[in-house]
Order: C-alpha cells, then structure tokens, then sequence
C-alpha cells in the first residue's frame, strides 16, 4: 500500500527455458515422503527472492479497492471479509460496508442488525459482530484510535496472527509476516516441504519461522500482499500456473505436493416458502414478504431474516417457484422455493421465530441470510419491484 520504490526486475527467463525446467524437475510420484527438511537460507537466496516477487506483483497485482487506501481502519475491514470469502464477493460488499460506516465511530455506533444487513453475503456472520464489537472496544478504551502493532492489536476481539500482522504490516509497515492458506501453500512449494514423521504442528512452525526470514524488512506490506496474491492467482491448489510464477527457478515441486484432503462436502436438500401478499398500509399498492428471524440460540447465523422453512419438501410442480443451489460451509445444499399464499403461510411452515410481512422496498435493506438475498433477488423482489409477485 505504501510508496516506495521497486527493486530492479530480475532477469526473466525464456518460456522455453522455464518449460524445460517444469519438465526436467517434475518429482516422481512414487517417491517416498520423508521427513520435513528446512531449506538452507543461503541456498534460497532471500534478496533475490523478494526482489522477483515484488517485481512480479508490480506488474500483474490486481486493482482491488483496498490497495488503494492506508487507512487502518480499511484494511482492517478488507482483512476480515476476505477470511474464507472469495475476493469476488467481497468488492461489492466491501464498498457498500465503507460508504455506510465509513469510520471505525461509525461502525462503533451501529446497531447489529445494521452491520449484519450490510454483511449479508458475505456469510460466517460472527466475523461482523466481532468486528462491531473490537470497534466499541477502540471508542470506549483506546479514544477511538486503533492500535499499530500487531501485538496490540491481538488485544481486540476477533483479531487473529494473520490479522494483526496484515494490517500491522500494510498500514504502518511493521515487519511482520502474514500466513494464510495461500502463504503457507506457495512456502511449502518452494521449500518442497510435507507433513513428516512431526506431523502438522512441526510443519506450521516451520513455515512461520521461513515467512518471517523471507518477509522484506523494507517493504513488507507489499511483500505480504504479493505473496498472498501470488497463491491467490498463481500458486494455485489445483493446477498451479507454474509458467506464470516468478518463483519457478527456484521452486522444489513445481506444484507437486501432497496436502491434506478436504472434507467432503455433503448434499441436502430443503425447501422454503415464498409468500407475498399486498401491502396493508393505507393507500398502499406495494406487496410484502414474509420473513422469519432466526433464533439467537441458533448457532449458524443467529438473528438473521429468512423465508419461513416448509414442513414437507414435496409439492406440487404447479407450486415450485424455483429451485437453488446454496452452499454452506461443507453441505451443499438443494433448496426448493414453494410459493405459498398468506392463509397457507402457518400451515405449511415449520413454527420458529419472530415473523414479519415486510414491504419490498424494505427486505434488501435488513439483515437477510445469503439464502434469502439470492431468492428475493432472483424473484425480482427486492429494491421494491414487485415483478413476479403472484
């Protein structure tokens, strides 16, 4: 995020040449695993290194809305939503969350329902009640203002390493190395490094110990958002661009690692009702939805606003509003979305917790489950249209 100047491009080799190496050093599938080996710091070359990866990340870094900026407050922001969120998903979200609590006071002041109704999407909500609740802990304690090192600011709820030395880093320039998912892959690549007879834990401390040699103490807020990047676009879990890495002369595996497998995902399938009646207002000619807040002992998305849940998935076709597709953490799920009149609403759902007929112009603003965002969306419903209202 920070000016400064970039170190010389190192020299590029030929695709031709770097080909030959993919090819020649391509290790045998069959070879045993031993045990991990730490890479010699001379061998690497850290100097080298830093300069190819920020060189690389000058060129090819994507314009995102959060490098733009050195507002802690920002980044900080950014660093949370981006935390098993697809940067995608995030831009969108990202500048709406900003335009409406531009500063860490605003977001300190706001109710949590609000907070939620801009996070909506984004999924994993108690990342944005602890990010609320850091925020009143910065007003109440430290004068508003956010704390610069990264140990400090493991002090605040919801602030993890990653984190701490994400923003430390990037807005005060703290040399402190961040390791996420993407980093620890790109480490273990280059280093060829696996699980060994130490097991998991061995192996994280490990990688730690190398990101911290590796960072650049001159300019570690780019390095870390280049390395993150690098894994983000480059280094990838599954067929990793190794042509396009400005690391590959260097690297052991060339992509070839053994990782841990991931849980599987599971199928399930559910349905929900789609109720819209015509507004009970006084000269009123919107239409309202029927939604239903979940219960604050619920331990996935307390408090959020639903479509009421269907007793029986099975219905009629002629009643089939539409079918989705909607993941959730490991279970993917098959929703289908029944429409339901007004006097069939309580028979046909399941009794759960405070319900709402909401006008249209309404639901887009209040704290709605990704579920019920992408079926009011898709219906056409929100933002007050009331097309497809039947």
């Amino acid at each position: 995020m920070s000016s400064f100047e970039m170190p010389k491009a190192p020299r590029q080799l030929p695709k031709s040449k770097v080909a030959g190496i993919v090819q020649s050093r391509r290790p045998s599938r069959n070879a045993a695993a031993g045990a991990t080996k730490p890479v010699p710091i001379a061998a690497l070359g850290w100097p080298e290194l830093r300069s190819q990866l920020l060189a690389w990340y000058r060129a090819k870094r994507r314009d995102l809305p959060w490098r733009r900026t050195e507002d802690p407050y920002a980044i900080w922001v950014s660093e949370i939503m981006l935390q098993q969120t697809r940067v995608a998903v995030v831009i969108e979200r990202y500048v709406a969350f900003l335009q409406r609590f531009p500063t860490l006071e605003a977001l300190a002041r706001a109710s949590e329902e609000d907070v939620l109704a801009l996070w909506s999407g984004l999924g994993y909500y108690r990342r944005a009640r602890m990010l609320r609740k850091a925020a009143q802990f910065v007003v109440s304690n430290l004068d508003g203002k956010m704390p610069a090192s990264s140990a400090e600011l493991l002090t605040l709820p919801g602030i993890g390493a990653y984190t701490a030395a994400a923003i430390a880093s990037i807005a005060h320039g703290e040399v402190a190395a961040v390791v996420d998912g993407n980093v620890e892959r790109v480490l273990c690549r280059i280093a060829g490094w696996e699980p060994g007879l130490n097991g998991a834990s061995a192996l994280r401390r490990q990688i730690e110990v190398l990101a911290d040699q590796l960072v650049d103490p001159k300019n570690p807020g780019d390095f870390n958002q280049a390395i993150m990047e690098l894994g983000a676009t480059v280094c990838l879990p599954r067929n990793p661009q190794c042509l396009m890495c400005p690391w590959v002369a260097t690297c052991k595996t060339l992509g070839e690692h053994k990782t841990a497998p991931r849980a599987p995902m599971q199928s399930r399938e559910i349905a929900h009702a789609l109720a819209v009646r015509t507004g009970r207002h006084p000269n009123s000619a919107s239409h309202e939805v029927l939604l239903e807040k979940r219960a604050a002992t619920q331990t996935v998305m307390p408090g959020l606003w639903e479509l009421p849940v269907l007793k029986d998935t099975a219905f009629p076709d002629d009643e089939l509003r539409m079918t989705v597709r909607h993941a959730i953490m490991q279970v993917n799920y098959s929703v289908r979305i029944r429409t339901v009149l007004e006097k069939d609403s309580v028979p046909l759902t399941v009794s759960g917790g405070e319900r709402r007929w909401v006008p249209l112009g309404e639901a887009g603003s209040m704290a709605l489950t990704g579920l019920a965002r992408k079926v009011l969306a898709r219906a056409h419903l929100l933002n007050g249209a009331a097309q497809g209202c039947r």
